[in-house]
Order: C-alpha cells, then structure tokens, then sequence
C-alpha cells in the first residue's frame, strides 16, 4: 500500500477516506500534498468494490485553509505551471471518478479549500465550518473553481460579494444560499457522512456513474475558463502585489496594497503629461 506523508488514506467497507493531514497548518496544501490527493483518489478507479470517496481534514479547528503561502510565495510566471496544473488535475480527477465524491467539511474551509469543495459533488458540514474565498485579501486569485462554479451554485451577485469583499459564509448560511447540503452538530459528522455513504452503497453503481456523467456534462463546458483562470493566476504569482498580501497575512497585518494603486496612477499620469506635449 502506497504511503503517503502529507494525507491519510484508507478503504472502509467500501468508502475511500482521504484526509488531509497537515493540521499544523491548517491543513494547507503545497505541491505535495495535491500530488497524493491525486494519486490516493485515482487508486480508487482500482476498486470497483469503492461506491464513494470522502474528503476532509484532520483536526477540529480546518478542512483546509488553501494553498499553503510558502509553496505559493515561491511561484512565478516560469514556475506557474507547477501549482496551476496540479489545482486543475485535482479538480479532473475529483469531477473525472465514476463515483460520488463527499466533502466532509469540519471548520475553517476557505481559499483554495473552498475550491476543493466546489469540485466535490456534495458537501455536509459541522456547525463550526466556515466558508470564503480570501484570495482578494492576500493577494491571490480564485479562478480554479471558484470564478467558475460559485455563480452557478449561489447566484452571480453573491460570488462576487464573496470574491470581491471575501465574505465568509457560517455553516448555517452556506446551507440557506446552497453552497452546502447539510449541516450537522460537530460530534455528528462522521456519522452522518457514514450514513449517506450507506445510502449511496445502496444504490446502482452504473446509474451513479452515468447521472454524474451527464450532471457535470455542461459545467464540464467551463474547462476553457479553467485554461483561462490558469493563465491569468500565473500572471499574478510572483508580483511584488501578491507577494505582499501573502507576507502581511504570515506577519499578522494588513497589507499595504493602496501603494499599488498609488504606484499605477503616478505611471498613467506621467504617460498622459507626454501625450499633452
């Protein structure tokens, strides 16, 4: 059996249990950690016998906190690819597996670990989850999931509330706009994802298999604006921008991104005094 370092991976009666396992951090990833999350969910492709997978984290206080600063803060234009590809074979895989797909959600889920969430097909919560997408705050950018599906699933006006202000969503209220299924007491969790996965172990696996399929026929539609999303994040990795939002939130302060703007009129207004000339 393949060992893992930053995941835990086991089949039990028929469900694949993936956890994150970096809890000191939250439960960030880094290219590692998305690498065995590939490879642990592709391994069930092996096991006819796996009528679905469950996603989560270890720990109490985070499902996962995102991208992990620094692997990101490493990231360039040269280097983008490194990270970006991985996102999207995540995603591939998680929408590509003939079976359901379960996040299990205990937490703080936010970033690129709400994204990991969008790309499962169903999500059940405890009540101390939290949801956001941050990147707008730290200087990242959310369009390996979120700029895609958000608008789909809770409606155009509140994905850009939640991408533009980063607001940040309780469990109770992901439940009312429909970015989640079902909200649990925290020491229920397990049982209750124990329990739909029961439920889903009672059903055919062709028909399973065929109605995801053709659920995620149009959304599947969207991988241009995954290649899209792509390339505008790998123009973002690695600017003096970006790299100061990830460092302000690693030194517990706001960062200074108005010296940006300030920087960008001072070049508009030096080019419009030439065209005066």
């Amino acid at each position: 059996m393949t060992m893992y370092r930053d995941i835990l991976f086991e089949v039990t009666d028929g469900v694949a249990w993936v956890t994150i396992n970096r809890p000191r951090v939250q439960n960030a990833f880094r290219e590692q950690t998305l690498d065995e999350l590939i490879h642990a969910l592709r391994s069930t492709r092996e096991d006819p016998s796996i009528a679905c997978a469950v996603v989560t984290g270890a720990g109490d206080s985070a499902f996962s906190a995102g991208g992990d600063f620094h692997a990101m803060m490493r990231l360039n234009r040269a280097n983008a690819h490194m990270w970006n590809d991985r996102m999207l074979g995540l995603a591939m895989t998680i929408r590509g597996l003939p079976i359901p797909v379960i996040a299990m959600v205990n937490g703080w889920c936010m970033g690129g670990g709400n994204e990991l969430v969008l790309w499962c097909d169903v999500v059940i919560a405890s009540e101390n989850a939290v949801f956001g997408q941050t990147g707008a705050k730290v200087g990242a950018c959310p369009t390996v999931g979120a700029t895609q599906y958000l608008p789909r699933i809770i409606g155009e006006r509140l994905a850009r509330e939640m991408i533009f202000l980063a607001r940040t969503f309780t469990a109770h209220e992901a439940l009312e706009i429909g970015l989640i299924n079902k909200v649990v007491a925290k020491g229920e969790l397990r049982a209750a994802t124990r329990q739909w996965c029961e439920t889903i172990k009672g059903h055919s696996p062709q028909t399973l298999r065929a109605t995801k399929k053709s659920l995620n026929h149009e959304s599947d539609e969207l991988y241009a604006s995954w290649q899209h999303g792509m390339e505008l994040l790998a123009n973002i990795w690695g600017t003096e921008e970006s790299l100061e939002g990830m460092q302000a939130f690693l030194d517990k302060r706001k960062p200074e991104f108005q010296k940006f703007r300030l920087r960008s009129k001072a070049e508009l207004d030096r080019y419009l005094a030439g065209l005066a000339r």
